[in-house]
């Protein structure tokens, strides 16, 4: 189970570092491109788009996991530790029903795209909507479409080639990403519920690197 975790941890890292420097390399050579040769890779502010877009929602269910998102615990530290786990469980109760919101909505933009059916319901999902139009041949504005994605060509728009990759490739991340922040928000439920923890998010990050910083100098401030 510890190997499973530290191979998922490594993924998330490897994925959201590759997307981080993905990034850089396609502004700067865009940034070059338009400065020493008066010229312009057409595809690379879409790009860059897509690939913060992807940045940002992974990221969000991984410092989740990892609870490194910024925490006010001010007030539950004055209250005793029975209370301090209910807030958490009704905190993390909260996170959870959002993020099963999100979830359904990531699904249902997705999904149309996908030439998957999208769900029935205006707030919970109710069921499948199998009339619904599909929409996979919509592609993006300006980003290619490469040889090893043309398989989806057979998949979602009906043998037709397309000129740019289809909409359902970068726009993946919504569920994919709601379905990692939802499980996540699972998980620290569990967590809490089992006593292993008693808050949602709290991180102390600063005040540890001023720790760090005080060690270093002797313990002066």
């Amino acid at each position: 189970m510890q190997t499973r975790h530290s191979m998922m941890d490594r993924l998330e890292e490897t994925l959201i570092a590759a997307l981080l420097g993905l990034m850089t390399m396609v502004t700067f050579a865009n940034v070059v491109a338009r400065y020493l040769f008066n010229s312009n890779i057409l595809w690379a502010l879409e790009l860059t788009v897509f690939m913060f877009g992807w940045l940002v929602l992974l990221g969000a269910s991984y410092a989740v996991k990892k609870n490194a998102h910024l925490g006010v615990d001010v007030v539950i530290n004055l209250v005793s530790a029975p209370v301090r786990r209910m807030l958490a469980l009704v905190s993390v109760s909260l996170c959870l029903i959002f993020s099963l919101l999100l979830l359904k909505g990531a699904w249902d933009y997705w999904s149309v795209f996908a030439e998957l059916p999208p769900t029935t319901g205006r707030v919970f999902p109710t069921g499948l909507d199998w009339g619904a139009r599909g929409q996979g041949w919509y592609e993006v504005q300006d980003i290619p479409m490469i040889a090893p994605l043309r398989f989806l060509e057979d998949m979602l728009n009906y043998g037709e080639s397309y000129e740019k990759i289809p909409r359902a490739v970068p726009y993946v991340v919504l569920p994919l990403s709601m379905l990692l922040l939802t499980l996540r928000f699972a998980q620290a439920a569990v967590a809490i519920w089992q006593g292993h923890s008693d808050r949602l998010v709290a991180s102390h990050e600063v005040e540890d690197d001023l720790e760090t910083v005080r060690a270093q100098h002797g313990g002066q401030d």
